[in-house]
């Protein structure tokens, strides 16, 4: 696990460094530099700050493969020893990034391009070609692979650059184009400040989605300018006669869609689907450094931790501690860790948070989050104490998308009204065409665009369970809320958090689960999961406790305390922008979360500078907003 950015195109060699330099959360155990001129006033260099998880010692990045090609990765590969035992590639190192240009050199044994300047034309951010899609020579290979990633790949024969993203987007890459040219692209979007030609703005559109739905839509960031490579996708990119960088492909290699069945028979099936989760743990428990579980006394985190032992048998690796962190001992999440735990006979790490967690640690979730979550700041105490003791953390993120685990997916009607009715609260022209569809640009639309498809119809996207999960899992709710949440807090403190429920074998299995296996009236949510967990030596009352919402539900008493102290200021802040007023002052931790965000993330100010002040002084102290 690493953070990893790069420049293609002309500029100054030295930018590179500082994006790197403020990705060293991601990687404290090494960095890595390497660029290359590629043609007149030209150059591509790549950045990676390294997290070193398998191969501790060997498989520093960038990695130089025997055809000439330069990769970095952030992300693990879980079928590298597979790729490795069916390949003749002369290993260098005994990593897993290795097997990504393994699988390239393989598949692309010779020049098939013409290498010379494309030509490229200006569309909603970016620069693109009229010609042949060159990023479809690449899915046979990619798709090869099995794991979590985000990496680039500089293919100098054909000079191209490959960026691609893992096929859920469990692992970040975003990219912003200067008005020259230059493309950069990183793990995180505060390393674009490196260039002296990027000031973070406010994307509006982007906003009022992430207000409405609670989560950014598409390849949005809250970023102008700023998009992400679109999740089980490939990118190509070429320079054009001036050496500015032209994308020439966008290919899709894995794309979820639910194809549920009419049946499923839990005498025989409930084992199918516990096993698939069995062999995906067993999959992600491959580390050459200590590995814990992230349990939060839930179903999904139970099952993982029911688990733990069984899988460890199959990789060949010890048996993994857990880790638990809440408000108070009287908890009922607290409880139920502690019941599983003791249950399972496994070592378990818990402690309870500090009174003024809130007041110290706000400005950090803002800045590591990218964001204005609020409520999920135990995040940050629980995965800093977990990086004392281990480097991989292993999670329940994404069952609740798979398997229907949400209160909303109980009421899809009234949780349709409340997304269209905030959106109608915002008294917006942009906020207006959006409630009718429509997104202000329709030049943002399409392949390697923030935008996928128009702005959704939200009748038609909650108008039965099915259609929900699709939308959920494929266009923000587990890419841009669960992963990222889980993505950039752990990495602020150097964890690598792995996620089993996303599996290619648990995956497989979900998308034919049958609708009222997932949710049915009258029943428990993730009916089929539960019939799963019966099997484990998981106590009665924890198969079947009801799920309660991650972060109010670890820290309820804290969340309310400090948005009791703080309502006060919170009309005066939201006053700053009248046509988000009514909508702010409904949502309060939300309207917090939007102060500080526009206070650290937004212009240019020293955001590392104010970091080290108090809130209050972080929360008063915010510019005018341009809104773009």
């Amino acid at each position: 696990m690493c953070g990893i950015s790069g420049l293609f195109g002309s500029d100054e060699l030295d930018i590179c460094s500082k994006m790197t330099a403020c990705l060293s959360h991601r990687g404290p155990d090494g960095v890595g530099h390497w660029s290359d001129s590629v043609g007149r006033n030209a150059n591509i260099s790549f950045g990676h700050t390294r997290l070193a998880i398998v191969d501790i010692i060997g498989s520093s990045q960038p990695i130089h493969s025997e055809h000439g090609c330069v990769l970095i990765q952030n992300g693990e590969i879980y079928n590298n020893l597979e790729i490795r035992k069916n390949s003749t590639y002369p290993w260098r190192t005994n990593g897993d990034g290795e097997s990504i240009l393994a699988a390239h050199e393989q598949a692309i044994s010779s020049p098939k391009l013409n290498p010379k300047p494309v030509e490229g034309y200006n569309v909603g951010w970016f620069r693109k070609s009229s010609g042949p899609n060159r990023a479809l020579r690449h899915v046979e290979w990619i798709s090869r692979l099995n794991g979590m990633w985000g990496f680039a790949l500089w293919d100098p024969r054909n000079q191209e650059l490959i960026l691609c993203r893992d096929a859920l987007g469990i692992k970040p890459l975003l990219r912003w184009q200067s008005p020259d040219g230059v493309l950069l692209f990183s793990s995180e979007a505060k390393a674009f400040r490196a260039h002296p030609e990027y000031t973070p703005k406010l994307d509006t559109q982007a906003l009022f989605a992430r207000l409405a739905f609670e989560y950014p839509l598409d390849n949005t960031t809250l970023f102008h300018g700023v998009s992400q490579v679109r999740p089980g996708t490939i990118e190509t990119w070429s320079l054009d006669s001036q050496g500015r960088a032209v994308l020439t492909g966008v290919a899709t290699f894995s794309h979820y869609q639910n194809a549920p069945e009419n049946d499923w028979n839990p005498s025989h099936s409930s084992k199918e689907l516990l096993h698939s989760l069995r062999l995906g743990l067993a999959d992600r428990l491959n580390s050459d450094v200590p590995v814990g579980v992230v349990l939060s006394g839930g179903l999904d985190s139970s099952i993982v931790a029911a688990l733990a032992r069984e899988a460890s048998d199959i990789a060949g690796k010890p048996v993994p501690k857990c880790w638990t962190v809440t408000e108070n001992e009287d908890n009922p999440d607290y409880k139920a860790a502690v019941d599983v735990s003791s249950a399972l006979d496994l070592e378990h790490h818990c402690w309870t948070l500090d009174e003024d967690i809130f007041w110290k640690r706000l400005p950090d979730l803002s800045w590591s989050g990218e964001d204005l979550d609020l409520t999920v700041l135990f995040f940050q105490p629980l995965f800093e104490r977990m990086s004392n003791d281990v480097k991989v953390g292993i999670c329940g993120q994404g069952a609740d998308e798979l398997h229907a685990g949400y209160p909303r997916h109980a009421n899809l009607s009234n949780h349709a009204s409340t997304v269209y009715n905030r959106l109608q609260s915002i008294n917006h022209p942009l906020a207006n065409s959006l409630s009718s569809g429509l997104l202000d640009d329709e030049h943002l639309i399409g392949s390697g665009q923030p935008w996928n498809s128009q702005f959704p119809n939200i009748e038609k996207i909650y108008s039965n369970l099915e259609s929900t999960l699709d939308f959920e899992m494929n266009r923000g709710q587990l890419s841009n809320f669960q992963l990222r949440l889980v993505d950039r807090h752990s990495m602020a403190h150097g964890l690598e958090v792995r996620v089993p429920f996303l599996s290619r074998q648990h995956l497989e299995l979900c998308k034919r689960l049958p609708i009222n296996w997932r949710y049915e009236s009258g029943h428990l949510e993730k009916r089929a999961l539960r019939s799963a967990a019966a099997l484990t030596e998981l106590p009665a009352h924890i198969v079947s406790r009801p799920k309660l919402p991650a972060g109010t539900a670890t820290s309820p008493g804290l969340i309310n305390s400090i948005i009791n102290e703080i309502k006060p200021n919170i009309e005066e802040w939201n006053s700053d922008v009248p046509f988000l007023s009514s909508l702010l002052n409904k949502m309060p931790d939300i309207a917090i979360g939007f102060r500080l965000f526009r206070s650290l993330h937004l212009g240019n100010d020293d955001s590392q500078t104010k970091l080290s002040k108090g809130l209050f002084d972080i929360l008063d102290d915010v510019e005018s907003l341009e809104w773009v």
